[in-house]
């Protein structure tokens, strides 16, 4: 799908455009296929693990912060003792044969952006596999004692034992249908089956269908450069060339305006390119009209590092959630235990 065409459907779900309604009847077949879909996996096909799997995904199309969501899991559970693993589709990625297990000679184009920027900033094994359950049961094999698999929310076929739902905080459900009238993969109704559900960075009150729901931020932790790994405090940018603190944005994520408005809190003034989330870029891509410092994503980062410039920088971020969710979950984890 061209960028052009992406806008086009997202700007139908979020900005409410009445010309999406003609797709009615698709979208009654869309919800009766995948609640059928639904219905046989999880009675007849749904495989188990020795070992707890928690699925942290959503139920909208788009980027909803689940992957940073995911690595501050993964670091509490290390903490704690635990020997998480993910597993992950890997889009995008193309080895020549799965399961796939991420070490540090893998390339980008093997595994796909998101499993390769998760084992770089955790460290934890990374395994990925489009059939979920084979690359789950891969980390299970190797001595993995959690699972936490990164989306995968309608991957029934994989059985569960936690699951946390994101939802991105600033354009919520959108119109609320389902696909293709609305940006939703299940209604949202899917949301009182979730053990949680996170609210990225809310902007204001959301009416979901559920009676609790936890509060996530996004926060600014470091700038990187891509040529050599140099860090630098987040709220003070390396490379200003001018009062004017203006810089070549680069997004290719599934909500490429949160990462604007973040750049805009931190003093800068982005001008805005967006690419196709997972976007495989090349140097071709970078020929911009104004000479400005380039910054991006921690997951567009790692598919640029080869041919990057020494004015290029990425922007590492963080979770943050709140004490209640991790009491929560930390109550949740010790009912999993045998």
């Amino acid at each position: 799908m061209s960028q052009r065409s992406h806008n086009l459907w997202l700007d139908a779900w979020y900005g409410k455009r009445t010309w999406i309604f003609v797709l009615l009847p698709l979208m009654w077949l869309f919800r009766l296929v995948a609640s059928l879909r639904r219905f046989y996996l999880r009675r007849f096909a749904q495989q188990t693990l020795s070992v707890p799997v928690i699925v942290v995904g959503n139920i909208s199309v788009g980027g909803t912060g689940k992957t940073p969501l995911l690595i501050a899991l993964v670091k509490h559970l290390q903490r704690q003792g635990f020997t998480p693993g993910v597993v992950s589709r890997g889009y995008g990625g193309q080895a020549t044969r799965y399961p796939l297990l991420l070490n540090a000679d893998t390339r980008v184009e093997e595994s796909g952006d998101e499993p390769l920027s998760i084992f770089q900033q955790t460290g934890c094994a990374v395994c990925v596999d489009a059939d979920r359950v084979s690359g789950a049961r891969e980390l299970e094999r190797i001595g993995c004692d959690i699972v936490l698999s990164d989306d995968g929310l309608q991957h029934y076929r994989l059985g569960r034992a936690m699951e946390i739902v994101v939802v991105d905080g600033q354009r919520g459900l959108g119109n609320g249908f389902c696909l293709p009238v609305g940006p939703l993969r299940e209604p949202a109704s899917r949301l009182r089956s979730a053990d949680f559900v996170v609210v990225n960075s809310a902007v204001q009150s959301l009416s979901l269908p559920v009676a609790k729901t936890y509060a996530m931020q996004i926060i600014p932790q470091a700038w990187h450069a891509l040529a050599d790994n140099q860090t630098y405090p987040a709220d003070h940018f390396p490379a200003y060339t001018s009062h004017e603190k203006r810089v070549n944005a680069v997004a290719g994520i599934g909500n490429p305006r949160r990462f604007y408005r973040t750049l805009m809190e931190l003093g800068l003034q982005p001008v805005e390119h967006d690419f196709p989330d997972h976007h495989a870029y090349q140097k071709s891509n970078f020929a911009f009209a104004e000479p400005l410092p380039v910054v991006m994503t921690a997951k567009d980062a790692v598919k640029c590092q080869h041919f990057a410039e020494s004015d290029w920088f990425y922007l590492a971020v963080g979770a943050e959630l709140t004490d209640c969710f991790w009491h929560d979950f930390d109550v949740k984890m010790a009912a999993l235990k045998p």
